[in-house]
């Protein structure tokens, strides 16, 4: 039982790390908390369904559609709507993202999402049987997209000069611009990037919740909790908060009596708070410097 929640937790950790990622990277660039990239990244899942389920676009293509759909909201969000209001205080534009979300629920909505429609799973067949260990072939796909957005985003950061432009801009934004780094741009790179790694989450979570308007908040709040708990200035803090996170909650509610189970998610936050009171920047975040 042990082996199996550690396992089944990994995979739900998984899916929380996939989330905060993209929540990081636009906070890393612009210091813009996304509240509502649950809700983009649910309008970019529901894309993917239309275009399988009412056009007949054959299911890869259909989440390709998503992952499209996720970057070019990042920039119609970033150029079209959060540049104008640039000047705006910080705290304005978190809950700009909000109302940004609540607008697309109501475009959902007016397209069709009225109630909870089941999502296909991208792998069907039988488990795989490890020991006492069951793993579903979706769980095995879950940690092969963890892995490997993990991995590119280290490749773009570490090798590619867009790359290592946004660790510049999030460094020291001022210094970046001095620099001759046109932090604008890399600001709606960060975006496209952050949103269609939101797509990608959503695409593998909606098979297991079913898609509705707010299928995705949950997970956002977990994926924001995951961040904090790791570090929310650390890409790699994203990933391992949200394993921690995942394991942490499944244990619990595996191990406590039925009447207790669900506050797992109670137990979780109240954890995290400890946490953050002998690491206040989480288990791999840094100390802010001054620039920003």
């Amino acid at each position: 039982m042990f082996a199996q929640l550690i396992v089944s937790g990994l995979a739900a950790g998984s899916l929380y790390g996939i989330m905060a990622l993209g929540l990081i990277l636009i906070y890393k660039t612009t210091h813009i908390l996304n509240f509502g990239q649950g809700d983009m990244a649910m309008f970019s899942t529901f894309i993917a369904l239309l275009l399988f389920r009412t056009y007949g676009v054959p299911l890869p293509a259909a989440l390709g559609g998503a992952l499209v759909t996720g970057i070019l909201l990042g920039v119609v969000v970033d150029r079209g709507l959060l540049r104008w209001a640039k000047n705006a205080p910080v705290t304005s534009l978190f809950i700009a993202t909000l109302g940004i979300g609540m607008i697309l629920q109501a475009i959902a909505l007016w397209m069709g999402l009225i109630d909870a429609r089941p999502f296909p799973y991208a792998l069907r067949g039988p488990p795989l049987f490890i020991g006492d260990v069951v793993l579903r072939q979706h769980d095995l796909l879950v940690f092969g997209v963890a892995l490997t957005v993990s991995l590119l985003f280290f490749l773009v950061f570490k090798f590619t000069k867009v790359g290592i432009a946004m660790r510049a801009t999030s460094q020291n934004r001022r210094a970046a611009q001095l620099m001759g780094i046109n932090v604008g741009r890399i600001g709606t790179w960060s975006w496209a990037l952050g949103l269609g790694t939101g797509a990608i989450a959503g695409c593998l979570v909606a098979p297991i919740v079913f898609l509705d308007l707010t299928s995705m908040v949950f997970v956002m709040i977990k994926a924001i909790a995951a961040a904090v708990l790791g570090g929310f200035t650390s890409l790699p803090g994203a990933v391992v908060g949200g394993l921690l996170l995942g394991v942490i909650e499944n244990l619990f509610s595996g191990y406590m009596p039925p009447a207790i189970a669900p506050l797992k998610t109670t137990f979780v936050f109240t954890l995290i708070i400890l946490v953050l009171v002998f690491r206040p920047h989480g288990l791999l975040g840094e100390r802010s410097v001054g620039g920003h």
